[in-house]
């Protein structure tokens, strides 16, 4: 039989794990010691690996109980608040229905494509963003690390959301509820309304006095807020409890969390086409105004939705891919998600416009009886002629078609002096188009609308309760963007990083609730994630496309998918997207450039919010927490680069002989005298110096140029050896 055919068998107890360095750095003649092991580009503890049929190599990873719930974590994650509150506004400001048109193109341009490669290459390599990024290429591996630090800042302010939202929820279970009315002040001698609600309303009020008790300035901390502190330490506890034993716990709370929110979303949607008014708040949404969508700032403002909704860059995404089974469907997951994600959006803002359109008609209502009285009391008064009001009107019971015919009278035969009337145009579209997002719809707005429900405390637990269940869905995504990659690299326990993680996120978050911590919110809002999340998706796809290779990626789809993949996603892949990403970068650079830095404060006299620009520290905290998100890719590069640390034995770029593996020898190996691996023993194996060049060149092979993790994968050379199998991604 000749030498190269046969298959070599070799049964040993133990386990050697060394450096790809090591490994490499010594030639020898013989390959005895290449045929007696199996090259394994993975950890002790993750063994999946590509063996020959009927191995008895057992995979470790956790893995999901079912598809199902796998599905219902990616939309627990990417379907959040801001399908809820920043979506309508976007509708709402940006065209309305024809908001839809870019918003879709840009989801079938940036969405879909970017969302089905995070999902592959999470499922491919089942690492976490760390893990896969070096797996790619080293030099590259500070963006796992960027992932992990934007999933940090975004996770100490996003559960101070989750926090209020505990707060209102447990404030509910009250009637009449206490936002309903403004509070009454008692003195010695008289009982008044308080002045600061009476000069804004009950909700804003309550959200700006009560909740947060806000102080008037980002400077002015005025101490902890020790209701929010305590619905903080609750929300971390939540989070902490079902994260701790990794999707093993969070996978069976999904079912609940992703899921109650279309079930409160539907019974908003149903009560609230049963209200009045709420069809008028529907078709002011879908009237499309076509003039708006040749804008750039909406193409720019579609973009930058789609990019957030999905949850791209954060690591999420991956982490939770990488617990698939690696010929699991990834395409068709990328699509359904994507899609289940915008068609909640568009659900959510048919409830948001059906609820608000109840509440301008009540709004408009208010306002009509009031003018009315003043138009009575100009007619008293001699200030108006009777000959001007139509005979059939009737001031005591007056429709807003007949007041509006009124006005438009009067305005016409008191041209000159008619703004001295005092007179206001109640038009329930002046209403609608009050643009309203973020807190101001959660907490304010829409919480108005429920307190003229019948049965409003129901409507207030159940919505409330929605938004804390959404706000946990996309918690989870994000504090596994940060434990699974640190627990793949670094092999701690993941219950004790879960603990350790929460505890420094709760204490660093206080920050958020102090009087002043809404403004901080702002801040981290603004700055903290928008420019390196989409850095760090640039250099992933940079990382994919040009470092590993577009082609080889697209051969390890079709041996993943079991099919090849369009061509479809091949060009958006190499050369829209990345062209597309890079348009929103400048653009969002040149936005942040034009915007004054500075935030909305509340300023207590006058019970209205004022634009203040940032003091000179914020500005300082702005820029930082852009920089730190930011700078683990060219740390991280530059170690790579110039080799200034060593590597250790349990990284992402060592390998680990598994004795007693079943493989089959290269047939092209006879008559080369270089073998890849020295057969020496571990104790003869010389200590990692990471300064020794590692690079390998076979006799009789073309120079490769190439660094490792390139084109060719961790495989390094042994992807040009014949019949020996490639390094898949």
């Amino acid at each position: 039989m000749p030498k190269n055919s046969k298959v070599v068998k070799r049964e040993l107890d133990d386990e050697v794990i060394e450096s790809v360095k090591d490994l490499l750095s010594n030639e020898d003649s013989s390959d005895d010691a290449f045929k007696k092991s199996e090259l394994m580009v993975d950890d002790q503890e993750e063994k999946d690996v590509d063996v020959e049929e009927g191995s008895d190599v057992e995979d470790e990873r956790p893995a999901w109980n079912s598809k199902l719930q796998y599905i219902l974590a990616q939309v627990g994650f990417s379907v959040g608040l801001g399908n809820v509150w920043r979506f309508p506004y976007l509708c709402q400001k940006n065209g309305g229905g024809a908001y839809l048109v870019p918003y879709l193109v840009l989801l079938l341009i940036i969405g879909i494509p970017l969302f089905f490669l995070e999902l592959a290459v999470g499922q491919r390599i089942r690492r976490g963003s760390i893990g896969v990024w070096n797996y790619i290429s080293p030099k590259l591996g500070g963006i796992g690390f960027a992932s992990c630090v934007v999933c940090f800042f975004v996770a100490l302010y996003y559960n101070v959301i989750i926090g209020w939202s505990l707060f209102y929820f447990s404030q509910s279970f009250q009637h009449p509820l206490p936002w309903d009315q403004c509070p009454l002040v008692k003195n010695t001698s008289h009982t008044f309304v308080e002045p600061e609600c009476e000069k804004s309303s009950a909700t804003t009020y309550y959200w700006y006095r009560e909740a947060l008790n806000i102080s008037s300035s980002l400077s002015e901390s005025g101490g902890l807020n020790w209701k929010m502190t305590i619905c903080l330490l609750a929300a971390w506890v939540m989070v902490c409890l079902a994260m701790i034993k990794g999707i093993q716990s969070s996978g069976k709370i999904m079912y609940f969390s992703s899921l109650f929110p279309y079930v409160v979303l539907l019974c908003f949607l149903i009560r609230g086409l049963l209200l009045n008014g709420s069809v008028d708040g529907i078709r002011h949404m879908f009237t499309p105004k076509l003039e708006i969508m040749l804008e750039p700032k909406v193409w720019r403002e579609a973009a930058t939705q789609v990019f957030f909704a999905l949850g791209l860059g954060f690591g999420g995404v991956i982490a939770f891919s990488s617990y698939n089974k690696r010929d699991n469907n990834c395409h068709f997951d990328a699509v359904l998600v994507s899609f289940i994600n915008f068609f909640t959006s568009v659900l959510a803002t048919l409830v948001v416009f059906a609820v608000l359109g109840f509440k301008a008609n009540i709004i408009n209502e208010k306002c009509v009886i009031q003018n009315s009285e003043k138009i009575l009391k100009l007619l008293k008064l001699g200030n108006l002629s009777q000959d001007m009001i139509p005979h059939h009107i009737n001031f005591s019971s007056i429709t807003a078609e007949d007041y509006n015919l009124v006005y438009d009278i009067i305005q016409k035969v008191k041209e000159e002096e008619f703004d001295s009337l005092g007179l206001k145009s109640c038009q329930i579209e002046d209403e609608l188009n009050k643009a309203v997002q973020g807190t101001g719809l959660a907490f304010i707005a829409f919480t108005e609308a429920m307190t003229h429900f019948p049965a409003s405390p129901f409507w207030s637990v159940m919505f409330f309760l929605m938004l804390v269940n959404l706000g946990l869905g996309s918690m989870f995504g994000t504090i596994e963007g940060i434990i699974t990659p640190i627990v793949d690299t670094f092999k701690v326990r993941k219950e004790i990083l879960t603990v350790i993680c929460c505890l420094v996120a709760f204490f660093i978050g206080l920050i958020f609730v102090q009087r002043s911590g809404n403004y901080f919110v702002t801040m981290f809002d603004d700055y903290s994630a928008t420019l390196p999340l989409l850095i760090v998706v640039i250099l992933e796809n940079i990382a994919v496309t040009r470092i590993y290779g577009i082609d080889k990626f697209m051969e390890d789809l079709k041996d993943m998918l079991g099919f090849s993949p369009s061509q479809y996603y091949y060009y958006m892949w190499k050369y829209v997207s990345p062209l597309v990403l890079l348009c929103l970068l400048v653009a969002s650079i040149v936005q942040m450039g034009l915007s004054p830095p500075g935030y909305n404060a509340w300023i207590e006299d006058m019970a209205t919010e004022e634009f203040h620009s940032y003091p000179t520290w914020g500005m300082i905290v702005c820029i930082s927490l852009m920089v730190l998100a930011i700078l683990p890719v060219p740390i991280v590069f530059m170690v790579r680069r110039c080799n200034l640390i060593d590597d250790s034995s349990g990284s992402l770029a060592s390998v680990s002989y598994k004795r007693g593996r079943i493989i089959k020898e290269p047939v092209n190996l006879e008559g080369d005298n270089t073998s890849l691996i020295h057969g020496k023993s571990p104790s003869e194996v010389p200590s990692p110096n990471f300064g020794k060049n590692i690079y390998r060149k076979q006799t009789g092979s073309p120079t490769l140029d190439t660094a490792p993790n390139g084109r060719y994968g961790i495989g390094y050379l042994m992807a040009d050896m014949p019949d020996m199998p490639e390094s898949d991604l």
